[in-house]
């Protein structure tokens, strides 16, 4: 019986340099499959969580979910999995990379640095030997970096938004904003007295809320942390959100409910 084919799964929020990877590591490991190329951190977490990968290659900053919190979830959810951080800033806790067993690629991915970091990570799987306990010491320095650890948002968080009932137009409070959802290519606001359409895809939002206080719970769900009553957990591991002011609850899926661990 031929060898399972090694699989990975790519996040990058940025598609031209997504395209690019997936290009170059065709090149230098052309029987590579890749299960998923995702455009953000809570898509790559379920990809992870559906196709268990061999390996990923995660950017660190990405929209909702930084590249470190999809690992750290990744690690207390159980998955075995090798990770390749991509960054563009040299800066960011490279000697805590260089020491660790986990790689890193900067931004732009020279070809000959993928084939070095594509080696190094064929050897280690050919031996078996992906350690989790290192990768969870490398996220657990990382962590007291704040600008490493929390994404920083490409724009000042929104304060106010536009988004239209009916033929009326309201202006909204984002602090007043118990959840969004997504609703083909626009978003449903839900506030405590009902919901509003915002003309904006959910990802673009991920860009532009506060990071501390929206969290993605899902894959079409960002929850304000402020309007969060209690979360529970079933025996599949999904979980449920029970809402201040609103009488729904919310579904967690269950990659998603690892990040809950650490609140």
């Amino acid at each position: 019986m031929p060898n399972s084919p090694i699989r990975c799964v790519i996040a990058e929020d940025e598609a031209l340099l997504r395209e690019s990877l997936v290009a170059q590591l065709a090149s230098v490991w052309p029987e590579l499959e890749i299960a998923a190329a995702c455009e953000d951190g809570g898509s790559a977490l379920e990809a992870i969580a559906a196709h268990k990968p061999d390996i990923a290659f995660l950017d660190i900053r990405m929209p909702g979910l930084s590249g470190l919190e999809v690992a750290t979830a990744m690690l207390d959810a159980g998955v075995r999995t090798e990770v390749v951080f991509v960054t563009a800033y040299d800066q960011y806790a490279i000697d805590a990379f260089e020491r660790g067993a986990v790689d890193y690629l900067l931004k732009p991915v020279a070809r000959e640095r993928l084939a070095a970091t594509v080696g190094r990570v064929r050897e280690r799987l050919a031996r078996g030997s992906q350690d989790n306990g290192q990768l969870a010491a490398l996220l657990e320095r990382l962590a007291g970096v704040a600008s490493v650890a929390t994404p920083a948002p490409r724009a000042e968080p929104l304060v106010w938004l536009t988004a239209s009932r009916g033929v009326e137009t309201r202006l909204i409070l984002v602090d007043d904003v118990a959840y969004f959802q997504a609703d083909s290519k626009y978003t449903v606001v839900m506030t405590a007295d009902g919901e509003a359409l915002l003309r904006k895809p959910i990802r673009d939002l991920l860009e532009v809320l506060d990071p501390t206080m929206f969290k993605q719970v899902h894959r079409s769900t960002i929850v304000n942390l402020r309007a969060v009553a209690a979360v529970t957990r079933d025996e599949t591991g999904r979980g449920t959100i029970r809402l201040k002011n609103r009488p729904e609850t919310l579904s967690v899926s269950q990659p998603f409910m690892a990040l809950f661990r650490h609140m």
